[in-house]
């Protein structure tokens, strides 16, 4: 898949394409059928599939502060589009300048002089252009006048995840931030995963032979609730079952949030400096202090447990698919 950060970047003899625009964090189960029929209807027409997408947030510059916790960082969402068949991805810097950009001037420069649209793919509640003025209405009107065709993809995943409300971003980042991690991974079509480099911590873990590794997440990333997962950490390419702690350490009195996987049944694992994941399965428990250091070990060696034998049953139960 091919990659390009603003328009510039597209190549001179860039032909006829199917686009579709959003900010696309997480590319979710919803957004999935948005970009799979847009990848389905370039390969009808015989033209490249692009996705646009925008950084940082539209809403951080239009209102700054704003920022909402990141499902999924660039990367991460260019590695899912690609694997969904996606030929180019084009994220545009979202600058004061750009948010002026009235919606037929964002048409004109970026879908019929750069992108040269043959059709744009989106859903039904998609905005654009300066105040967020423009609708799949007005795209649909200009394509008459610019020769590419609109189709709306009027489908909504639903589940029970969230009491049925139709699969979306803001739901995403809802479940995650109450620790409900099936539920977020129903919308997702996966497990959560946040991401970092492993950084030194104050080697409690280590201490109590539960070597953690300590996640130090990009800003904006959409952590879980506090408390204790199941989940996976994956490092140098390896993954490997865990125990997930987020939070602040209430047994040592800590204030920093922290994000701290323990690779179950692991010995001597370095891990500093590495850029690693954590996939969280499910939520065990939430925090608790202990009256003493042989309660707390108790507790640890029972989440332990109860990760070991969860992550177990998910991939006894996903090898069968």
């Amino acid at each position: 898949m091919q990659r390009w950060r603003g328009l510039e970047d597209i190549p001179q003899d860039w032909g006829r394409s199917v686009v579709t625009i959003g900010s696309y964090d997480g590319v979710h189960r919803g957004h999935q059928l948005i970009i799979g029929r847009a990848v389905a209807r370039a390969r009808e027409l015989g033209v490249p599939s692009v996705v646009v997408t925008f950084d940082p947030h539209p809403s951080e510059v239009v209102r700054p502060g704003s920022h909402p916790p990141i499902l999924a960082p660039y990367d991460r969402r260019a590695e899912l589009m690609a694997g969904l068949g996606v030929d180019a991805l084009l994220i545009l810097p979202f600058t004061a300048e750009f948010s002026q950009l009235s919606p037929s001037d964002f048409i004109v420069k970026v879908l019929v002089d750069k992108l040269h649209a043959r059709a744009v793919i989106e859903g039904p509640n998609f905005r654009f252009g300066h105040r967020a003025a423009g609708n799949v209405d007005f795209l649909r009107e200009l394509g008459a006048t610019y020769d590419y065709e609109v189709e709306v993809v009027d489908l909504f995943e639903r589940g029970t995840a969230g009491g049925g409300v139709p699969f979306s971003s803001t739901l995403a980042r809802k479940l995650v931030a109450e620790g409900d991690m099936e539920g977020a991974a129903e919308v997702l079509g996966r497990p959560h995963r946040v991401e970092g480099v492993v950084v030194r911590g104050a080697q409690r873990g280590r201490e109590l032979g539960y070597p953690t590794a300590n996640v130090e997440t990009p800003p904006h990333t959409a952590i879980p609730a506090d408390g204790v997962y199941a989940g996976w950490l994956t490092a140098n390419g390896e993954r490997m079952p865990a125990a997930i702690s987020v939070g602040t350490n209430l047994q040592f009195d800590a204030t920093e949030r922290t994000v701290e996987a323990y690779a179950i049944d692991r010995i001597g694992l370095d891990l500093y400096g590495l850029h690693v994941t954590v996939d969280f399965l499910a939520y065990v428990r939430g925090m608790a202090r202990f009256e003493s250091l042989d309660g707390l070990l108790e507790a640890i060696a029972d989440d332990v447990k109860r990760a070991r034998a969860l992550t177990q049953e998910y991939d006894a139960r996903h090898a069968l698919h």
